[in-house]
């Protein structure tokens, strides 16, 4: 069997922490899609990001309050909806819950945390929609 594929949607200003987490995630044999690793100077940006997001198994949202209702999560988000991709936010604990978006906060959501931690919950669950 493969290794389950992701992608990560996450806002800038987050970086240091995505890249622990996409490192994480890697030592627990999933495949990680992350603009920041893949994403070349001359590449069309837009159309990266759109293949990736059709070959990841999962869409995985790093929600803070800096991106909750920003315009690329929501894009991010209709993208996995329209292809029928399991969404896993991961929700900042700043965040309040009233600002979380309906259709994140509609579904069972990881707390962040240390990235490890978040990384095992992540794996675990997409590998199980694997199996």
């Amino acid at each position: 069997m493969s290794e389950p594929k992701v992608y990560i949607s996450y806002s800038r200003g987050d970086i240091e922490w995505v890249r622990q987490f996409a490192d994480a995630l890697r030592k627990r044999d999933v495949d990680v899609w992350l603009d920041d690793w893949q994403v070349e100077p001359s590449d069309l940006w837009q159309e990266e990001i759109e293949a990736s997001l059709r070959s990841s198994d999962a869409i995985v949202s790093i929600l803070t309050a800096e991106n909750a209702q920003s315009p690329e999560l929501f894009a991010d988000l209709g993208m996995a909806l329209g292809l029928g991709k399991p969404l896993i936010p991961i929700v900042s604990a700043e965040l309040e819950s009233s600002a979380i978006p309906a259709a994140f906060r509609s579904r069972q959501y990881v707390m962040r945390g240390e990235p490890d931690e978040a990384a095992r919950e992540v794996a675990e669950a997409v590998k199980r929609r694997a199996a």
